[in-house]
């Protein structure tokens, strides 16, 4: 009789145990496993939570834009071609391209292209980050390659002829500007780091070297330097959106780039590579 009454109390005390740690567990979330006892709190973040919050608060806070950015080695990629107002029935046209048309000067439109290398650009804030003054200073390199096989002759004075007897695999008028852009922008997220944001103004290049290149079956390579009466001016009104890390430029030339014979026109547009 004793022994079945210390068993019926050994079994109480047990029970009581396991509804208390049904309890604690309902509250904690508390495991037992032989004299191991795992406590999980539900209210507790677990650490990556918490570094998460925490990574995700200190990026919100990083970006402050400062009254004065500089941005460094910023490459724009894109293509080029003119807009062709010569009178080919002047006097002057024809002197300087003796039967020339519409036709000679067609260029290859992909392969006609624009390469600036801004060697830095600044950022000055105006209005509160949201209207500033950018300018810097670069190269703006232009190919415009022919369809048709013109040559540039120098002697003894510029003048474009059409050389049908020779097969040129690549002709094409490299024109190369020492230019200082200046253009206002409006910074519509000022606060982010890549936002939205559009700019307008204009640049100032001076032609530092220009070139004809063709490439022929009898001659191979050859290059002939000289300035083929270009003007050594070229001012351009230029345009830029950003749109987070993508951003598109355009421009367009004041005037003619040739002094006299030909009225093109250059524009150009294409993607810049910066980091704002």
């Amino acid at each position: 009789m004793k022994r079945m009454l210390a068993l019926l109390a050994g079994i109480s005390v047990a029970c009581s145990a396991l509804a208390q740690d049904s309890t604690q567990q309902q509250k904690t979330d508390t495991l037992r496993i032989g004299k191991m006892i795992i406590v999980r709190d539900p209210n507790a973040r677990s650490a990556k939570e918490d570094n998460d919050r925490e990574y995700s608060r200190s990026y919100r806070r990083k970006y402050k834009p400062s009254n004065l950015t500089t941005n460094w080695l910023i490459f724009d990629i894109g293509f080029t071609n003119f807009n062709d107002k010569t009178n080919y029935l002047s006097a002057e046209t024809q002197l300087f391209a003796p039967g020339a048309n519409k036709d000679w000067f067609k260029l290859r439109a992909i392969k006609s292209t624009n390469v600036n290398i801004w060697l830095f650009m600044q950022r000055f804030n105006m209005i509160k980050h949201v209207v500033n003054l950018k300018y810097g200073l670069g190269i703006d390199m232009n190919n415009y390659r022919f369809e048709e096989p013109i040559k540039f002759l120098t002697e003894p004075k510029t003048t474009v002829i059409q050389d049908l007897t020779t097969n040129y695999k690549k002709n094409k008028l490299a024109a190369d500007y020492v230019t200082v852009p200046m253009m206002l922008e409006f910074n519509f997220t000022p606060h982010r780091e890549r936002g939205f944001s559009l700019a307008a103004g204009a640049s100032a290049g001076y032609l530092y070297s220009s070139r004809q290149k063709t490439v022929t079956d009898a001659d191979g390579k050859r290059k002939k330097r000289d300035d083929f009466d270009l003007r050594p001016w070229k001012l351009l009104y230029i345009a830029e959106m950003g749109l987070g890390p993508v951003k598109l430029y355009g421009t367009y030339a004041h005037e003619s780039i040739f002094e006299k014979g030909l009225d093109f026109t250059p524009y150009s547009v294409g993607v810049r590579i910066s980091s704002w």
